[in-house]
């Protein structure tokens, strides 16, 4: 199943449930059945009351009273055994255990269940500019649909681009969709519509799959690298992570390896304080191994668990930007086997086509694992995610919905595409 069929299967689920809803009206209960139990058992009362009213016969008194004895005798017997200490307590409170075990699991399901359906929710809240932008441009578009006008394929293309989808991609797109008008008969613009929003939505699953896997090191200290340029968001989407590690119940470092940018040192400082992370830095214009170097040492003594690692973020001299993410991956790797366990790129996904410019030359100088967008929620072009599918193959890990600490999320390519089509969806579905 395609991406596009499990999202349509989603929004036909939920326009389901939302009819049954207004279709359903509480049953009440029958009050005649109520009655009808009640006297029921008023009945069987009296034929009881009436079977113990009735006078007994001198054998049976008789054959009453030893029984009685006997059972007094059992009684006796029973109470001199010694109880095993602990034993009735112990089976008791298994049963209440047992008892409240699937009461748990459904109370555990519910809570996983609210937090899905709450970050469904950001991602339709933090795409809504985007949403919007697409959805009303796309109509206008569509509102002249020509399958056989070459024109029409031609504005569609401008509008991708301008969308931030990329040029591979657009281009994808548009030989896809000029395929379906001619071989399926395309004629109408609903149908027009739902093969692009078909087309893009697949495309966004083949180029960033259901889940990706971020390394982590589950028996000691795990490393994080953080590049990009100045100005993206990167100290920021470090503090996010680094208070929602601590949140977890996570010990978090921070290492201040931007020496060169003016106030860098200072504003990491200030966000270790705020979300509870020390920090280790030098004096501007230090040499930014050496804090790294610092940093690994005083994690691995504090016993922390996981280490962030700020980076200088100039482009201007791609060479030596090269040589000094290598000098500190060479001392990450060799302090602890196998870190750094990721590097990633902090995109800033408002400026479109130059974050995707940036992609490129930072996958030219380091390894980089994975990206995290930030601020898509202020822009109205939501493409940038398949651009770097499709021309770089780097799959984005995180995406940043909002400003508060909570607001960065790891990237789910299903919430993302259905935040983004959910009201072209509406309307070909």
């Amino acid at each position: 199943m395609g991406l596009f069929d499990k999202i349509k299967s989603i929004f036909t689920s939920e326009e389901q449930e939302k009819k049954s809803e207004e279709q359903d009206t509480p049953t009440e209960v029958s009050e005649s059945d109520d009655a009808t139990d009640d006297s029921d058992l008023e009945t069987i009362e009296t034929i009881d009351q009436e079977k113990v009213e009735e006078p007994l016969s001198k054998e049976e008194v008789k054959s009453l009273e030893d029984e009685v004895a006997v059972t007094s005798d059992e009684t006796v017997k029973q109470v001199d055994k010694p109880e095993v200490e602990g034993l009735h307590s112990s089976e008791e409170s298994n049963t209440a255990e047992t008892s409240d075990e699937p009461q748990r699991k459904t109370q555990t399901f519910s809570e996983v269940e609210a937090s899905a359906r709450a970050e469904a929710e950001q991602y339709k809240e933090g795409l809504k500019k985007s949403r919007r932008s697409f959805t009303r441009r796309l109509n206008e578009l569509f509102s002249n649909f020509r399958y056989e006008d070459e024109e029409f394929f031609e504005e569609l293309e401008d509008l991708l681009i301008e969308s931030d989808v990329g040029f591979e991609a657009t281009m994808y797109i548009s030989e896809v969709m000029r395929y379906e008008a001619k071989v399926e008969n395309i004629r109408s613009m609903k149908d027009a519509e739902r093969v692009l929003v078909r087309t893009m939505v697949d495309l966004y699953g083949d180029t960033n799959p259901d889940y990706v896997e971020f390394n982590e090191n589950s028996t000691g200290l795990t490393v994080l690298l953080f590049v990009g340029v100045n100005g993206v968001g990167k100290t920021t989407t470090i503090a996010k992570m680094a208070h929602q590690y601590i949140k977890a119940g996570k010990k978090v470092m921070l290492a201040a390896g931007d020496t060169f940018r003016a106030g860098a040192i200072e504003q990491l400082h200030v966000w270790g304080e705020r979300v509870g992370a020390e920090v280790i830095s030098s004096q501007q214009g230090g040499d930014p191994a050496a804090v790294v170097y610092d940093g690994l040492e005083q994690a691995k003594k504090n016993g922390a668990d996981v280490l962030m690692i700020d980076t200088a973020g100039r482009l201007q001299n791609k060479k030596n930007l090269m040589n000094e993410l290598e000098k500190m991956k060479r001392v990450v790797s060799r302090e602890v086997p196998d870190a750094p366990h990721e590097t990633l790129l902090v995109l800033d996904a408002t400026t479109g086509q130059n974050a995707l410019n940036q992609a490129k030359i930072f996958k030219d100088t380091t390894d980089v694992t994975g990206i995290v967008l930030t601020k898509m929620d202020g822009t109205a072009k939501g493409g940038i995610v398949l651009a770097i599918g499709k021309e770089l193959g780097i799959p984005v890990k995180f995406v940043g919905l909002g400003e508060t600490m909570e607001d960065l999320h790891k990237f789910d390519t299903e919430k993302f595409a259905y935040g983004l089509f959910r009201d072209l969806l509406e309307q070909t579905v």
